[in-house]
């Protein structure tokens, strides 16, 4: 039995990357009742009203026309050593710094790891946690599986009460959240697709019931091509995909970052050049190109 829920799915995520928001016309005598109309928006629609935030990475906001839709679920693609970890870390350093309270799940690393990691871009993130901002903890994936059951019970219609993918620490709602990684999380699930679809969707939805806008680190080849993960769920699930590249041309290496796709914002679509520092972190030159355009096979992207 196919336990994916295709029509919930379909429902929620359809594509639609290419949203444009009409403007209001201010001009002329024949929209004064439109001005009227607009001027007085009831309360439920103003509900509707899209909201965004910033990333707080040196230049890649410059990517985005108003930022990440707020609520949004973002796939942080790329190979060993492209600055995944550190773009989490630095989004949720930005987001604590303003008041946010954010949440970094590892599978992989551990706290104190990803402390060093924040310090080398001079954060300072025992601060952050004592103002109750910022929380690191580190899970298990292999602790996920005793739970599957469950799930795929839950997701059969044989179980009514409530099975979450993971448990977010008690008292504290977050603003944003990042997962690091679902390829260690697929770990636990090895030769089982279905059921990994299976929790993955739950992943998703649970996500998005926080309100919380998610970052969930994959890992790929340097250079994807085709499907992104094994599976290619998780990239049709996500709102957002953001490859981050390190690229070999001769005997020299660059790295780069892509916006390849963000439901329901305007976004470059160019491949832009990054710098990753031990005392800044992530830097995004949105006007740089990589190598003057990658044309032979080995920097190619595409």
């Amino acid at each position: 039995m196919e336990v994916l829920h295709s029509l919930h799915i379909k429902d929620r995520f359809k594509k639609n990357s290419s949203l444009k928001e009409e403007p209001i016309s201010q001009d002329g005598d024949d929209n004064k009742d439109n001005k009227q109309k607009t001027s007085k928006i009831p309360e439920t629609q103003k509900e509707h009203i899209r909201e965004y935030i910033k990333i707080g990475i040196t230049g890649f906001d410059e990517l985005l026309e108003k930022g990440i839709p707020k609520g949004s679920s973002i796939l942080l693609c790329g190979g060993a050593g492209t600055g995944k970890t550190l773009f989490g870390l630095q989004t949720l350093n930005y987001g604590a710094e303003n008041g946010e309270k954010c949440l970094y799940m590892s599978f992989e690393e551990s706290e104190e790891r990803l402390k060093e990691h924040m310090r080398d871009f001079n954060a300072d993130p025992e601060k952050l946690e004592k103002d109750g901002r910022l929380i690191i903890q580190r899970l298990k994936p292999y602790e996920i599986s005793k739970s599957v059951e469950a799930l795929l019970m839950k997701a059969e219609g044989e179980l009514l009460i409530d099975i979450k993918p993971v448990i977010l620490p008690k008292d504290f709602k977050p603003d944003r959240i990042v997962i690091d990684s679902l390829t260690a999380i697929a770990s636990a699930f090895a030769g089982d697709e279905k059921t990994y679809r299976v929790y993955i969707e739950q992943l998703f939805l649970f996500l998005e019931s926080t309100g919380a806008t998610s970052f969930l680190i994959t890992e790929t080849d340097q250079i994807p091509r085709g499907l992104l993960t094994k599976s290619g769920v998780e990239e049709f699930l996500a709102d957002g995909v953001i490859i981050l590249y390190h690229i070999r041309k001769g005997d020299i290496r660059e790295h780069a970052i892509e916006i390849l796709k963000l439901r329901g914002a305007n976004h470059s679509k160019r491949i832009v050049a990054v710098q990753i520092s031990g005392k800044t972190g992530l830097i995004v030159y949105p006007q740089q190109k990589v190598f003057g355009g990658l044309g032979s096979e080995e920097g190619k992207l595409s």
